[in-house]
């Protein structure tokens, strides 16, 4: 509920401060003294797009605060928790505009962006009249407004429910058509790699054991005639030979010696144990010196395949084990995705079946409340003089998505036989205020969340259908608030707090202000309204009698 509206130095208007109450508030005042001045400045604080020019003249800043009060469950307060603004039962917004153009925003104290204050003013405000397109007119919202009254919140949640899962679906079974066919690409590449791996079974650390192989084959037999020759010179005809002959010369005579050949002879034993080892180690040597020449052939046939592999793959040849197995993985998967690809499609079909089936009952319970909705507003309709108007609300078919497959448009026809249409191109002026009166008659239900606002609606009407419109607003504004601007006596009389802007003259400005009115102000208000400038003792009369009507 709007609370209060403080606006500084906006247009004509230098200082305004208005506290609204529950129920229904009436603007009254004689054409051109600002209401409409109070609408555009309530409209810039909430964020709406209007006037580029709203700073008044001679000023630095324009400013408008507005004041709103919050049940618990508001709808406001999930704005304000996303925007990570702090929330409450009160709502203050704030807005300036400087006389360059540039403007900034306020909530509870926290700078915001106009996108903020457009999302909360969806939640607190609704303004219809004559050129309405945020609510009743705009056809795009027409859907929307026949579930809620039609009370299809579960239905609707289930076809959002399945739209998402039917989604999911159906993207799922894309990206595994889209992988299978570019696997399916090269699939001829896949098995042939395979197979082409599987056969020569690279291992890892076999490239480096294949190349000193190779080599050692390669200078093999450049060094093993100096390796013989060196096994000859160490064996019995060489050193090992000569070794021993002089041990046996020495052991001979070194009971002569004294002890002078101990030493020696030890020392000629061990040589000769070292000799013995050396001799192994050059005939180990030697042997593996022996090779057969197509086994060097083989090695190189091995060594080249694999690294000739590796470059075909761009990988490191250790590691075409681990590459062999990823390829392998590949060719098992695309061998796979026919099975993968049926279950998917089943998944997609169910999803469908689901959805249909869901987009179907919550068609069903649309055109019933169509019709329930057609009654209620052609019911509407007599009291305001316009019984043999006929309302339809039309529902067709439309592309299936998250809100069902639906599209709802509210239609009107003025006269039995004349063609319907949309509200906005059929009805002229005071048949659109009486349409709109109606369908948000009929429409509200226990919402009283929002503040509506009238902007004239009543215009062009008189007499009875004024006080039935009257009679209608006042019964919108039970338990709720909503604000009218009007120039009807009828509709001003069933307020329950009025308000007149009037415009004066100071130090050669043109200045509007509001005043609330007292029940004899409001007596006089009405009679203005009635008899025009003049004022007179029928006049009077005339009013109190709305006002005790």
């Amino acid at each position: 509920m709007l609370r209060a509206l403080d606006i500084r130095d906006m247009l004509i208007i230098d200082r305004l401060e208005l506290t609204f109450q529950p129920g229904l508030n009436a603007l009254t005042g004689e054409t051109g003294a600002g209401k409409s001045i109070l609408l555009d400045s309530l409209g810039f604080v909430l964020g709406w797009r209007g006037r580029a020019e709203l700073v008044r003249q001679g000023t630095a800043q324009g400013e408008v605060v507005a004041e709103f009060e919050l049940n618990e469950d508001h709808p406001a307060h999930t704005i304000l928790a996303e925007a990570g603004l702090p929330g409450g039962e009160e709502l203050i917004l704030r807005r300036v505009n400087t006389a360059e153009g540039r403007k900034t925003a306020w909530v509870n104290d926290r700078r915001c962006s106009g996108e903020v204050l457009r999302a909360l003013s969806e939640t607190l405000i609704e303004l219809h009249g004559q050129h309405d397109d945020r609510g009743l007119l705009n056809p795009r919202g027409h859907r929307a407004m026949l579930d809620d009254y039609a009370g299809v919140d579960g239905h609707l949640a289930t076809v959002r429910s399945s739209w998402s899962e039917m989604s999911r679906a159906r993207k799922a079974l894309a990206q595994t058509e889209s992988t299978l066919a570019a696997m399916r690409a090269e699939e001829e590449f896949l098995r042939h790699s395979v197979s082409e791996l599987d056969q020569l079974d690279p291992q890892p650390g076999e490239d480096a054991e294949l190349d000193a192989r190779r080599r050692m084959m390669q200078g093999a037999e450049r060094i093993r005639d100096d390796v013989a020759r060196a096994f000859s010179l160490l064996g019995g005809d060489g050193a090992e030979s000569a070794m021993a002959d002089a041990v046996r010369w020495l052991e001979g005579v070194s009971d002569n010696a004294g002890g002078q050949l101990e030493a020696p002879i030890a020392a000629l034993g061990r040589a000769l144990i070292e000799l013995g080892e050396a001799q192994d180690g050059v005939d180990a040597c030697l042997r593996k010196l022996d090779f057969n020449p197509a086994e060097l052939e083989q090695a190189e046939e091995r060594l080249f395949a694999i690294r000739a592999l590796a470059r075909k793959h761009d990988v490191a040849p250790d590691d075409l084990g681990t590459f062999a197995e990823t390829l392998r993985d590949r060719l098992n998967r695309l061998d796979a995705g026919d099975a993968d690809l049926a279950d998917q499609r089943a998944a997609v079909d169910a999803a469908q079946t689901a959805y249909d089936d869901a987009a179907a009952k919550l068609s069903a319970a649309r055109q019933k409340a169509a019709g329930q909705l057609d009654v209620a507003v052609m019911t509407e309709l007599a009291p305001l003089k316009m019984e043999r108007a006929v309302f339809q609300t039309e529902i067709t078919a439309a592309d299936p998505g998250p809100d069902g497959i639906d599209a709802v448009a509210f239609t009107v026809a003025t006269n039995p036989g004349a063609p319907s249409g949309p509200l906005n191109k059929i009805a002229s002026g005071g048949e659109l205020s009486r349409f709109l009166l109606a369908l948000k008659v009929c429409l509200t239900g226990n919402d009283s969340a929002r503040t509506m606002i009238f902007d004239e609606i009543d215009r062009g009407v008189g007499g009875a259908t004024a006080d039935a419109v009257g009679r209608r607003l006042a019964a919108l504004a039970q338990g709720g608030q909503v604000l009218v601007v009007t120039h009807s006596p009828q509709v001003a009389a069933r307020a329950a707090h009025h308000w007149r802007v009037q415009k004066h003259v100071t130090d050669g400005q043109t200045l509007s202000t509001v005043v609330p009115l007292a029940e004899p102000d409001r007596v006089d208000e009405i009679a203005r309204m009635v008899a025009g400038d003049t004022i007179t003792d029928e006049a009077r009369a005339a009013a109190r009698a709305l006002l005790q009507a």
